[in-house]
């Protein structure tokens, strides 16, 4: 066995095991850093096929940006564990359909019929002047334009219903205007009363 092929098991154990432990952990900040540990795995098998650009975007994007994020929205968030039992429980039955169906699309698509040793050849090796981002470039921009055009013209949308929801207009919020804050007169605010104390006589 060549030290390539135990590299690629040692980091396809290591993307299995860190992708369970994420969905059954307890734990949400630990679910997030089994799935960093999933995406530093998955980026060692892309250096395997040489496809560094893809590597290091993993690194950077994912775990550099997206995944502090989502750390820091998890520890601002302060769910009860009750809340988020519930919720599961609910969703339960939704969820395992959908499993049950994106296993099978996975399993029709991911079969040996179109990913078998015999449809896919080992990965050919290059020269060290080999640039896989201007291959990538090309497969993306000539042979795939349409559907990456396609997931840009989506992402917009998402972009723009996201900030549409963010914005909208609540009546029970009370928010603050500067025009009347700078505006505003003592005479429209302050309003002066006189009053007479009472006589002695009065109280008596």
């Amino acid at each position: 066995m060549e030290f390539e092929q135990i590299l690629f098991y040692v980091f396809s154990f290591w993307l299995i095991a860190s992708s369970l432990a994420m969905v059954f952990s307890r734990n949400t900040a630990f679910s997030a850093l089994f799935l960093i540990l999933s995406f530093f795995s998955a980026a060692s098998l892309w250096l395997l096929l040489e496809a560094e650009f893809l590597a290091i975007t993993l690194i950077l994007v994912y775990v550099g940006a997206v995944m502090v994020l989502f750390l820091f929205v998890i520890k601002m968030l302060d769910i009860e564990s009750s809340t988020l039992r519930a919720k599961f429980t609910g969703y339960l039955p939704v969820g395992i359909g959908v499993a049950i169906v994106v296993i099978a699309e996975m399993s029709l698509v991911l079969g040996s019929s179109q990913f078998g040793l015999g449809k896919v050849a080992n990965p050919i090796r290059h020269s060290s002047d080999y640039s896989n981002i201007t291959e990538l470039a090309m497969e993306l921009y000539t042979t795939y334009v349409y559907q990456f055009e396609l997931a840009a013209v989506l992402l917009l949308i998402a972009i723009i219903a996201a900030i549409t929801l963010i914005h909208r207009i609540d009546p029970r919020t009370k928010k603050q205007s500067i025009a009347e804050q700078v505006n505003t007169k003592a005479s429209d605010r302050v309003r002066l009363v006189s009053i007479s104390s009472p006589n002695k006589e009065d109280k008596k």
